[in-house]
């Protein structure tokens, strides 16, 4: 896939917005690109630097094979700098330096341009040293500074870039950035049910815990397809055994969801029976009012046991309780 296909893909709101910036000859002098890992923040930084410096545009792109281009990708052009944090932090001598770059002409034109890649990692000095040359800059110059979290940028850094917001991407992109991880598809299909960030969907992957409960819940979750009553039994066995903090009970149920889910689009995919279908948007249902029941205080191994009598035996009263 080309680079401008793969962009217009990932964000293509912000995609069109840049290109018509570029056109119109309106660029800021800053840019502030806030979002998940993930989402392109790098790959658009990369696309609107070789924008600048390209011999060859085309389409309103980057042509990817002139000298420019092609040194900017190995990042070997004298007038393109990226930052990125010395250990745990962008210290302030980064920054020094940086400005001390900013202040001179290009080596090969007039034009500068800076990247700086997970810029809430700055430290105080590094941040007020960078705020002063955003109130004066020298020169043509361009910078683009990266965050994954925006509530660490100083505002009034923000407010001297224009801030573009990338959005999560949508799930079969999502599910392929997490596959390039080394994630499997199965497992990086779930972690998209969960969650729609990059990096809470990477964290959550290398939790010994998590993925201990992920196994503990495809087995209750194929006992409860198969309508088999050991389901009950593995509640008082090995589910109260790993779900007894509040939030690990919640996730019980996300996971137990998420299973459904995967397996109610899988059932439409393949053309399953209506009857097929309704029973596993009923059972999504009843999952949903488990949660309900135990949010309003009823005990989480009760909820789990009424939840596998509830759904094999959908007509069975149980303790007197609404369902």
């Amino acid at each position: 896939m080309n680079e401008a296909k793969l962009l217009s893909e990932q964000q293509p709101l912000l995609y069109k917005q840049l290109q018509k910036s570029f056109e119109h000859g309106r660029l800021a002098h800053a840019y502030l690109f806030e979002g998940d890992t993930g989402t392109g923040k790098k790959e658009f930084g990369l696309w609107m630097a070789k924008r600048v410096f390209c011999t060859n545009v085309t389409g309103n792109n980057p042509c990817n094979q002139c000298n420019n281009c092609l040194r900017i990708n190995e990042n070997e052009h004298p007038d393109v700098l990226r930052i990125v944090p010395e250990g745990q932090t962008i210290k302030v001598n980064q920054i020094r330096e940086l400005k001390s770059e900013f202040s001179k002409s290009g080596v090969e034109t007039a034009q500068k341009v800076f990247l700086i890649e997970q810029v809430d990692k700055m430290s105080v000095g590094a941040a007020n040293s960078l705020l002063k040359f955003l109130e004066e800059p020298e020169g043509k110059i361009l910078a683009i500074l990266e965050t994954t979290s925006l509530t660490r940028i100083l505002p009034t850094i923000q407010s001297r870039c224009q801030v573009l917001h990338f959005q999560p991407l949508v799930t079969k992109k999502l599910v392929s950035a997490l596959m390039e991880t080394g994630i499997n598809e199965n497992k990086a299909k779930l972690l998209v049910e969960l969650t729609n960030s990059f990096d809470k969907a990477v964290e959550i992957s290398k939790d010994e815990w998590f993925n201990d409960a992920r196994e503990i819940i495809q087995h209750w979750f194929d006992y409860l397809r198969n309508d088999d009553l050991q389901g009950f039994v593995y509640v008082q066995k090995k589910m109260i055994k790993v779900f007894k903090e509040k939030e690990q009970q919640a996730l019980s149920f996300d996971l137990l969801l998420a299973y459904y889910r995967q397996q109610l689009k899988e059932f439409v995919a393949k053309g399953q029976s209506k009857k097929a279908v309704e029973q596993q948007a009923q059972r999504i249902e009843l999952i949903l009012k488990a949660r309900q029941k135990w949010e309003a205080n009823v005990s989480w191994q009760s909820v789990c046991e009424q939840l596998v009598i509830r759904m094999i035996h959908p007509k069975t009263e149980i303790g007197g309780l609404k369902w």
